[in-house]
């Protein structure tokens, strides 16, 4: 998925922009950058989960780095875990790799985007990251700045 005349399919007020979106294997990562990150749509009653990062100032979609000997799936299920305290109630379905051009130096890198549905709310303990949580109908206004990127893929991982 990808707009026409190569405009970007979000950007974001810091110069990060999502080029492409493209569903998929997941055994067949792209070749062509680096895949360093994954993200989670938890869903639970027609709502996304939304994690508010206190460095970035930001709702978005809990995430993060693949660590060293980590498959970027396993990276999706800790980072759920560690940044909202949430679990999906089952395997993780793989969604797609989205392309990005991120500021300020222009390097592509992709991240891999996985979606789940939880029917039950866990306890959420504020960390040095991550300050709330929210469920998100991806319609009404949140308190700050939603990371357009990531309000992009959570509508497209329904």
């Amino acid at each position: 998925m990808a707009h026409p005349a190569g405009e970007p399919l979000a950007a974001d007020g810091r110069g990060n922009l999502l080029i492409s979106f493209t569903r998929g294997s997941e055994t067949t990562p792209p070749q062509d950058a680096p895949l360093p990150a994954a993200l989670v749509a938890l869903w639970r009653a027609g709502r996304v989960l939304m994690v508010f990062d206190r460095h970035r100032q930001s709702w978005e979609l809990p995430g993060g780095s693949v660590e060293e000997g980590e498959s970027p799936r396993q990276a999706a299920v800790r980072e759920l875990r560690e940044e909202s305290g949430q679990q999906p109630d089952g395997p993780l379905r793989f969604i797609g790799y989205a392309r990005f051009v991120l500021a300020p130096d222009r390097r592509t890198e992709y991240l891999a985007l996985y979606a789940g549905s939880c029917a039950v709310t866990r306890a959420f303990q504020p960390t040095e990251e991550i300050a709330a949580i929210r469920w998100w109908d991806l319609l009404e206004t949140l308190p700050g700045y939603v990371q357009p990127l990531d309000a992009y893929l959570a509508a497209h991982a329904r």
